[in-house]
């Protein structure tokens, strides 16, 4: 099993990599993608939603010229979803068929036919392990959304990247993925999935590396008002809020403001626009009322 990519020679080269396709990070998070792929093991990150966990392996898998493959996770997630399921639909035309044209077929024989190759539908976990041609990036997203069961189903394929299908026996990748795991931290994660992985806490960015991703983002955006759009936001996080807005967030009211040919964020505009970086009708209600738009405008004047 081998991981067929070209790998960066260094943390500074990941970061000019990275780069080149419009993602911004840091050289500590850069560090840990460089052993990632050095290492050849997972990259479990955690942190609050909207800080560019699930951007970083689309960013990679560009940056690296290979293949995205992601699965969202969520609550009842099966092995049917995440791995592979027989296409039923076409296994019993299949059997009417033979039965219509009186096949003479011994039953072990339709047994093999009816559960081969083009029977079968591959799903994220299945498609990354049988990657033929180069290795790609396998995004395994929210798995903190997943019940235990499928957390601890998980662990095979992360220690061995391999999978066990009853009807065909064991598959091996012949290329490994490149393992990305995004969590929101909605509930622990176990020891044993952590043991597998490197770890990194993907916080919010500071402000100079914000207005760096601005300006990567939005080419056409203002210094000024890139500096004033991130300013306002990473004071509205440290305001008690029910959803703190994320670098989304932040990318999200920088454009609008573009779309508005604002040079400039200005109270007025501030409310009108303020759905697109609170998100929660309680969270505008509460800054509202605690005036903190124009406290926040009269700080980034």
């Amino acid at each position: 099993m081998t991981l067929n990519v070209e790998l960066p020679a260094d943390p500074e080269h990941v970061i000019g990599l990275l780069d080149r396709v419009g993602y911004v990070l840091d050289e500590t998070l850069a560090t840990s993608v460089f052993l990632m792929l050095q290492l050849e093991k997972p990259l479990l990150l955690e942190g609050p939603s909207g800080v560019g966990k699930t951007e970083l392996a689309q960013a990679l898998a560009d940056a690296l010229g290979t293949e995205l493959i992601r699965l969202q996770c969520y609550e009842g997630l099966d092995v049917n979803s995440a791995v592979y399921e027989w296409n039923y639909q076409k296994q019993l035309l299949a059997i009417r068929m033979e039965e219509h044209a009186s096949g003479t077929h011994s039953l072990e024989t339709r047994q093999q036919q009816i559960f081969g190759e083009s029977y079968l539908l591959e799903r994220p976990l299945l498609k990354a392990i049988r990657a033929s041609v180069q290795s790609p990036v396998l995004l395994i997203d929210e798995v903190d959304r997943s019940d235990e069961e499928f957390e601890a189903f998980l662990l095979e394929v992360l220690s061995a990247f391999q999978i066990s299908i009853p009807e065909m026996g064991t598959v091996r990748a012949t290329h490994r993925p490149l393992v990305l795991l995004t969590s929101n931290r909605t509930r622990e994660l176990s020891d044993a999935l952590k043991r597998r992985c490197l770890y990194y806490w993907m916080s919010y960015p500071e402000a100079s590396r914000e207005r760096a991703i601005l300006h990567k983002q939005l080419p056409g955006i203002s210094e000024a008002l890139a500096e004033q759009t991130v300013h306002c936001v990473q004071a509205l996080r440290d305001v008690r809020l029910s959803k703190a807005p994320g670098v989304a967030e932040t990318l999200d009211w920088a454009q609008a403001l573009l779309a508005l040919q604002k040079t400039r964020l200005d109270a007025e505009t501030f409310e009108r626009t303020l759905g697109c970086v609170l998100k929660a009708s309680e969270d505008q209600d509460a800054v509202r009322g605690l005036g903190v738009g124009s406290f926040l405008l009269d700080q980034a004047a």
